[in-house]
């Protein structure tokens, strides 16, 4: 089954132009493998753009939504993932291809591409990129390469792993943390740049002021994550960002990414529920379905397919026989596009909203959490097109879901599951606020085997990267799906 994934993934990614060059020692993330010399900023900028949203997804997705209660594994991998059971061969693509190899490789060589050609936009967008691809690596595996990774081509092919701990906060040495990293792509867009991205910028169309938007929503976002375990750290990046306000305050600004809508370039989200080998392996979950239809929430129509009239769903885990493919409750457009289009959203407007309600709840930073709750709420309600009348409609017959009450606790834990709901098609995201909150609450999966029948914190170590660089921790030493990562301490 893995090896049929590599083949499917290698005819994808060559499809949609994340491999720039040969794929020579391909394997070694830390050998530079698509090293694209002499490439033009104006590819490099698609290229990584386009990576990152492929490994947000793709595989990491079908993992995160299943575990998340999200979708529900019907045969194959998922059907693992559903019943908490993940080990060294899973996500080889992921690391190898499709972070290391593929977005973030692109991103250094569009940072020096840029800086050597008087190109500090360019440069911007890429150290963004980088600080957004890097996190998601650091917060599915815990410890990574970070400070040496992607220097093969200064001989470091053996890189140490930096703690998860100093790729958020940095050492005050060598290592530049994510927020630095990201404030550094600020301080870029803010200089004169006379070469500087257009069409080539699948995102914003070469907006710069967005792109700035966006760099502070990731700035929320980054300190949401270690909202518990630095709680000093974290309320004094809110607040700068807060005061600057310069964060995505409408739908329009949001950091998501297209793909094409032919074959070979589409979402691997389609691809993987609609046009492939895999699409018989996931559907939606009876536990989603249900949450959504205990508000009469009409995101549920636009989220989810009915091919038979109603929804038809399997709870997670279930061990007997699933409804045949035709009669599935999938992936919808919304998550998928009419024609495989996407779009992942990777930062956005409610997220944004929700990440500043619980600042105010958790921090007390100034603002009213409960009216960025409610834009949260209608924000991603309007991203999915839901009209006004039914988002009324929506408000005013849920009075105690929009409105929030009792403890600071309670209060989160409303936050979050509104959160985890709008971040449909983004497991990623639901994954990091679950650990990090413990909500939404969510009910254990039948039949769950894995180390300990619990539910997955983090990712293992590729099997292959540990045999091959004895920086990785070895034998016993490796840390399975129950270790927590740093950050979550909940």
């Amino acid at each position: 089954m893995k090896s049929i994934k590599h083949n499917i993934y290698k005819m994808s990614i060559l499809a949609i132009g994340l491999s720039l060059v040969g794929c020579k020692d391909f394997l070694d993330v830390n050998d530079t493998p698509n090293n694209p010399l002499e490439v033009p900023a104006s590819t490099l900028l698609p290229t990584g753009l386009a990576g990152t949203a492929f490994a947000n997804s793709n595989e990491l997705n079908r993992f995160a939504s299943t575990i998340m209660s999200v979708t529900t594994g019907a045969a194959g991998s998922p059907q693992d993932y559903d019943r908490y059971i993940i080990d060294g061969d899973d996500f080889g693509n992921q690391w190898r291809f499709e972070l290391y190899g593929g977005a973030l490789v692109n991103y250094k060589k569009l940072i020096e591409t840029a800086e050597a050609n008087n190109g500090p936009a360019y440069a911007g967008i890429g150290k963004i990129m980088s600080a957004l691809s890097f996190a998601m690596a650091t917060d599915v595996w815990g410890d990574i390469p970070y400070s040496e990774a992607l220097t093969g081509d200064i001989g470091v092919t053996r890189p140490k792993l930096d703690s998860q701990k100093d790729i958020y906060l940095g050492n005050g040495s060598n290592i530049q943390s994510l927020f630095d990293l990201t404030k550094a792509g600020l301080a870029d867009l803010e200089k004169e740049s006379p070469t500087k991205p257009g069409t080539d910028d699948i995102v914003f169309k070469g907006d710069i002021n967005k792109w700035k938007r966006a760099g502070n929503s990731l700035l929320l976002k980054l300190a949401m994550q270690i909202s518990l375990v630095e709680p000093n750290r974290a309320k004094s990046e809110i607040e700068a960002v807060l005061t600057k306000n310069q964060y995505i305050n409408s739908n329009d600004q949001n950091l998501a990414i297209n793909f094409g809508g032919q074959t070979g370039s589409q979402a691997p989200i389609w691809t993987l529920s609609y046009n492939s080998l895999f699409q018989n392996e996931l559907l939606i979950s009876t536990r989603f379905v249900n949450l959504l239809k205990g508000t009469n929430d009409p995101r549920l129509p636009i989220f989810v397919t009915r091919p038979k009239g109603d929804y038809v769903t399997a709870d997670n885990g279930f061990g007997g026989t699933f409804p045949p493919f035709d009669d599935r409750s999938k992936y919808n457009d919304y998550a998928t596009g009419a024609e495989g289009e996407g779009p992942t959203r990777l930062v956005t407007y409610a997220q944004t909203c929700f990440n500043i309600a619980e600042a105010i709840i958790r921090f007390g930073v100034a603002g009213n959490a409960q009216t960025f709750y409610e834009a949260g709420i209608k924000a991603s309600m309007n991203d999915a097109k839901v009209t006004s009348s039914d988002i009324n409609k929506f408000f005013a017959d849920n009075a105690t879901t929009v409105t929030l009450s009792g403890s600071n606790e309670k209060k989160i834990e409303q936050i979050i599951t509104q959160k985890y709901i709008a971040q449909f098609a983004n497991g990623l995201e639901q994954w990091n606020d679950w650990r990090r909150t413990g909500y939404p609450v969510l009910a254990p999966h039948q039949n769950a085997g894995g180390i300990d029948g619990t539910r997955p914190v983090r990712a293992v170590y590729l099997s292959s990267e540990v045999q091959r660089n004895p920086n990785f921790p070895q034998g016993t030493a490796i840390p399975q799906s129950n270790v927590k990562v740093w950050w979550d301490v909940n």
